[in-house]
């Protein structure tokens, strides 16, 4: 695909990490849906519904005052909520869709809670809880958990005990690392990847390619990605890309437990590439 395709995505994450908009990044992801996307027209409701949020702060701006009222527009006035019934829908992942639609998964509400914070002068962090994405406020002294899907409820210690009962069933207990802060670059990766599984399991290989692509721009490195990618140009009958990507993916990850198997995908995609040319 032509790299032209990424310009805005390349532009968003082309600076230090504390410098990515996030906002701006995760809407640049969905100009491969919607290629004429105006982002800076979703930019500008993301300011808009900061200044709402601002309107009902007041002057106490304490982090409980401010989560209130962020709650308070976004979830009781303005009805952004968790997309339950339509989980899976690709829309819940494209950041103007969740503006428009005011649905979205954990992750792209998330996305939209933390970037109005923002907005008023409130630093939130992403967190990778395990099955379940949170945003955490944590000034050195105080750390307050916030479940954007389930309408800005702050979770405690045994909330997210409960939360790991109920999606492992008891095979996963509580580490202090699930509540870390990831940064914007991770957050954008796994609202990729998302994306990428999505695709996937629809069988629309097209589509998984554009996320891929952005995968490995987002991180050169990523030999799962740039692996991922070459099996998928074989079925696209793309040969000679495959061939740049499955060769890469051995430079990159020498030792893969995998390597066998893409050596024998190599050597069949060399010999179909042969036969063709």
């Amino acid at each position: 695909m032509s790299n032209d395709l990424y310009v805005a995505f390349r532009e968003a994450i082309d600076c230090p990490e504390d410098q990515i908009d996030l906002g701006r990044a995760a809407l640049a992801i969905a100009t491969q849906e919607y290629p004429d996307l105006k982002i800076d027209d979703y930019l500008s409701q993301l300011d808009g519904l900061g200044q709402a949020v601002e309107l009902r702060i007041g002057d106490e701006k304490n982090p409980y005052r401010i989560i209130a009222a962020l709650n308070t527009v976004l979830f009781k006035e303005l009805g952004f909520q968790g997309n339950r019934s339509e989980y899976y829908d690709p829309k819940n992942s494209f950041l103007n869709d969740v503006i428009t639609r005011k649905k979205g998964i954990p992750i792209s509400l998330s996305v939209v809670y933390m970037e109005v914070a923002r907005r008023v002068g409130l630093s939130l962090e992403g967190i990778g809880f395990p099955g379940h994405f949170l945003v955490k406020y944590d000034d050195g002294d105080v750390e307050i958990l916030i479940d954007v899907f389930n309408g800005g409820e702050i979770r405690a210690r045994e909330d997210l005990d409960r939360m790991l009962q109920q999606l492992y069933r008891g095979q996963v207990s509580y580490q202090p690392g699930f509540v870390a802060a990831l940064g914007k670059r991770d957050i954008l990766r796994r609202m990729l990847n998302n994306l990428k599984w999505i695709y996937l399991e629809r069988g629309e290989p097209l589509k998984s390619l554009s996320v891929l692509d952005q995968l490995v721009i987002l991180d050169p490195s990523a030999a799962i990605e740039i692996r991922d990618r070459g099996l998928l140009y074989i079925t696209l009958e793309r040969y000679a890309q495959a061939l740049d990507d499955l060769e890469s993916y051995l430079r990159l990850a020498p030792g893969a437990e995998d390597g066998a198997m893409i050596k024998a995908q190599i050597e069949s995609v060399r010999h179909r590439y042969v036969q063709i040319h």
